[in-house]
């Protein structure tokens, strides 16, 4: 039989202790059923992303799912680098906080970043060289995935 600190500490109530004895399939059926391709990558974070229109305001919808974990009330900025132009892209939310599942120990984090109509050709896969989030003391650099080259080779 093995001891363990953490189911002791959740025997005798510890809330946080229970917490990490807590099967989360809720998170993690949500990080599995993401539709779509994968935008973009980094390190230890895959980014899916979209637009979408709502009282004419337009959006930069993303979702990262990986290391990537936030809490914050100052919002996030993505900053999209192409070949010849730099945009900055500010959350429209304050308030973002990423969930994680220990069953697979990754978060998932959804953010929408506020466009302007003019600039959305500007953010598609051929015009895009990298993309970083910052949001408090996180920054990721992203770079794009072409799935159809990726294919070829």
């Amino acid at each position: 039989m093995k001891f363990s600190i953490t189911k002791l500490r959740a025997a005798l109530g510890d809330i946080k202790a229970m917490e990490k004895l807590h099967v989360d399939t809720y998170t993690e059926d949500i990080i599995n059923d993401v539709e779509g391709e994968p935008f973009a990558i980094s390190e230890t974070n895959v980014m899916y992303a979209g637009f979408s229109e709502l009282a004419g305001y337009h959006y930069f919808k993303t979702i990262i799912i990986g290391t990537f974990q936030i809490k914050t009330f100052k919002g996030a900025k993505l900053t999209v680098v192409g070949e010849d132009f730099k945009l900055e892209l500010k959350s429209d939310m304050e308030e973002l906080a990423s969930d994680f599942s220990n069953v697979s120990r990754r978060s998932i984090t959804q953010i929408d970043f506020e466009i302007n109509e003019e600039d959305l050709s500007k953010v598609s896969k051929s015009k895009i060289q990298s993309l970083q989030l910052s949001a408090k003391k996180e920054q990721v650099l992203f770079s794009i995935i072409d799935i159809a080259k990726d294919e070829e080779e």
